[in-house]
């Protein structure tokens, strides 16, 4: 079991996705009432279940578990940690608390998307209780005990069911995917766009909103506390962001192919790394997973544009 203290009260868990290291992280906060942020994948729930055993959470001591989106990564083992610690609430994005309930489409839509990597790495997803849900609304808080809260920032644009969860206690900001996956091995910030929900403008919407809250820190699920000062690493996000959009768009209205496009531009950034870290990315984080979301995105713009 990896675990890590990153803030007063704040323990980082290694869920180790697909056996991987330092790939998708949960967080636990600590205090009265104590509060897992992220499951990961249902292929990570023993893992889980392990560390929070080692940490001293026992099965009636969990008080909630918040995700900050429904993808599979962040809240496939939701289902399984409801029945694991029957006490805790489950607290989601009011968009995502029904696929949480009745999770068949999500889980469809996932393995169109994922094919054999769907059993093979993430797992699928487990009913959860609907009178276990709690919805969540934007600057709702979750409360922790001794006057500690995580409030929710509605943060759509990765998906429209994001939300991001700030500690009043330690500042800590959890940023799910909106500012993007960085892994620790491999230290480049990359955007995360995948399909279905995409949208460039709420993205950049919700890394400024991010901004506001001016958090002492930003926690990834992919992966960890970011040693960045938060300003530069929103900033960068937004630009990286920005900048991706503008390689798709250019060879989506060229009418050539948007992957083949990212991929000259920016995979040299990826040059330098080591080739086990650069699977993992690539894995997790594609060039093709990045495309197909800008792709649909650009797509829906242009349906919904106003005809001149």
């Amino acid at each position: 079991m990896t675990a890590t203290r990153i803030a007063d009260g704040v323990i980082e868990i290694d869920t180790l996705l697909g056996g991987w290291e330092r790939m998708t992280a949960g967080y636990l906060m600590e205090g009265p009432r104590p509060v897992l942020v992220e499951t990961g994948s249902q292929s990570s729930v023993e893992t889980l279940i392990a560390a929070l055993a080692d940490l001293g959470v026992s099965p009636d001591d969990l008080a909630g578990v918040a995700v900050t989106h429904i993808h599979l990564d962040h809240a496939g083992g939701v289902g399984d940690i409801a029945r694991a610690f029957p006490s805790a609430t489950v607290y989601v994005h009011e968009k995502g608390a029904r696929h949480l309930a009745d999770p068949s489409r999500l889980v469809d839509s996932a393995a169109r998307v994922y094919g054999p990597l769907l059993d093979s790495l993430y797992g699928r997803l487990d009913p959860t209780p609907p009178e276990r849900l709690h919805v969540l609304a934007d600057k709702e808080e979750i409360e922790l005990g001794g006057g500690r809260t995580l409030r929710a920032i509605d943060s759509p644009g990765h998906a429209k069911h994001h939300l991001g969860l700030l500690d009043s206690a330690s500042g800590v900001l959890f940023a799910g995917d909106a500012v993007g996956v960085r892994l620790p091995d491999g230290g480049v910030l990359r955007p995360a766009t995948p399909p279905p929900d995409f949208d460039l403008e709420q993205a950049l919407e919700s890394l400024r909103k991010f901004a506001e809250h001016e958090p002492s820190g930003i926690a990834l699920a992919h992966y960890g506390l970011v040693p960045l000062p938060p300003q530069d690493l929103l900033a960068e996000a937004a630009g990286t962001l920005s900048a991706w959009a503008e390689v798709a768009t250019k060879a989506w209205r060229e009418g050539t192919d948007i992957a083949g496009a990212l991929g000259e531009r920016f995979s040299g950034d990826v040059a330098g790394i080591a080739p086990e870290h650069r699977e993992k990315l690539e894995t997790l984080n594609g060039i093709h997973s990045n495309a197909a979301g800008l792709k649909r995105w650009l797509e829906q713009k242009a349906t919904t544009a106003p005809s001149a």
